[in-house]
């Protein structure tokens, strides 16, 4: 039995989030693939907060126990142009918490990369960054550190590990697992861009715990397929643990396929270029750059493999971030 009511939760979402086919999309596909499944998207990107998305299932627990903790101040890190960070913003300003983040220069761009997109809506959500750290950085050191500080001041902070993705936030998508499950539709697959292993976590985790025969494949993002793999899995079981399903996930339940990363995390792809265009001209859906174009530029992939059959339901997990597309403009002129 699936454990989640008893967990602090701080309402910041609109849940459930929308299922919705892709009939144009759909469309455009057969013309050019023998076999093209039944498309849907998981529009994870109207979660409502701050432009919305995946963090904002997390941030609601995690911003539960903050809460009872009786915390004043959340603590986070990400990349420079980071979702996670913009919604922790968007979560502590919701609570009356104040919000400091470290921003991680995993990549060298231009001005508008550094400083509009999920950088402009950090500093309007009253964010403070504490500091622009270079590549490589120990974050996680980081944050504790200055934690330390805030309690010798009298400060009760709350640390929030990059992408939220512990147990405890991963349990958000042990919730849209549950969701899938009773969605009109037989889900058979779940498809998204998989960067810091909290959202595959939980929806493997969930799945698993609810005897779903739905797949989870992960679109890596960042990291090579088996380091994904390992990642993913042990977050996964220590999420089942945590829910009061202990032993329901194996490391077969997790598929990663890494061919769409390009150069690295945050680094545009033509690939991922392409997908944003389709999307956005076939179905009038923004995807971003960084997580949900790779994740769409590997969905494509794999529809051009025939991995899927053609009865199949294949949800695509819109995990947000369009503010991004702001910081990549160079990226999507026009050649």
């Amino acid at each position: 039995m699936v454990q989640v009511a008893r967990f602090a939760r701080f309402s910041l979402g609109h849940f459930p989030t929308a299922l919705e086919p892709m009939d144009r999309l759909t469309a455009h596909l057969r013309e050019r693939h023998t076999k093209v499944p039944r498309l849907w998207f998981k529009r994870d990107d109207c979660t409502g907060l701050a432009t919305g998305g995946n963090k904002t299932r997390k941030l609601e627990f995690l911003v539960g126990e903050a809460i009872q903790q009786k915390a004043d101040v959340l603590i986070t890190q990400g990349a420079t142009q980071s979702n996670h960070a913009r919604q922790t913003a968007a979560a502590a300003a919701r609570a009356g918490m104040e919000c400091k983040l470290f921003l991680e220069k995993r990549q060298v761009r231009d001005e508008e990369y550094e400083l509009s997109g999920n950088v402009l809506l950090d500093d309007l959500l009253g964010a403070e960054i504490v500091d622009r750290v270079p590549a490589g950085t120990n974050l996680q050191e980081a944050m504790e550190l200055l934690a330390g500080d805030l309690r010798e001041q009298g400060r009760k902070p709350y640390v929030i590990p990059g992408g939220g993705s512990n147990a405890l936030g991963a349990v958000g998508y042990v919730v849209c697992a549950q969701e899938l499950e009773s969605a009109p539709i037989a889900v058979d697959w779940v498809v998204h861009g998989t960067g810091s292993t909290g959202t595959q976590a939980g929806l493997v985790a969930g799945l698993r715990a609810m005897n779903s025969p739905a797949r989870v494949l992960g679109i890596s993002v960042r990291q090579p397929q088996q380091v994904q793999i390992d990642a993913v899995f042990g977050l996964a079981e220590r999420t089942a643990a945590l829910i009061g399903a202990a032993g329901t996930v194996a490391r077969e339940h997790v598929l990663v396929d890494d061919r769409w990363v390009g150069d690295g995390y945050g680094v545009p792809t033509d690939s991922m270029i392409e997908a944003v265009r389709l999307v956005a001209s076939t179905e009038g859906i923004l995807l971003d750059p960084v997580y949900s174009g790779k994740g769409f530029a590997g969905l494509l992939g794999n529809i051009a493999d025939g991995t899927f059959a053609e009865s199949d339901n294949v949800v695509f997990l819109h995990t947000g971030g369009s503010a991004g597309l702001f910081g990549y403009r160079s990226a999507f002129e026009r050649r």
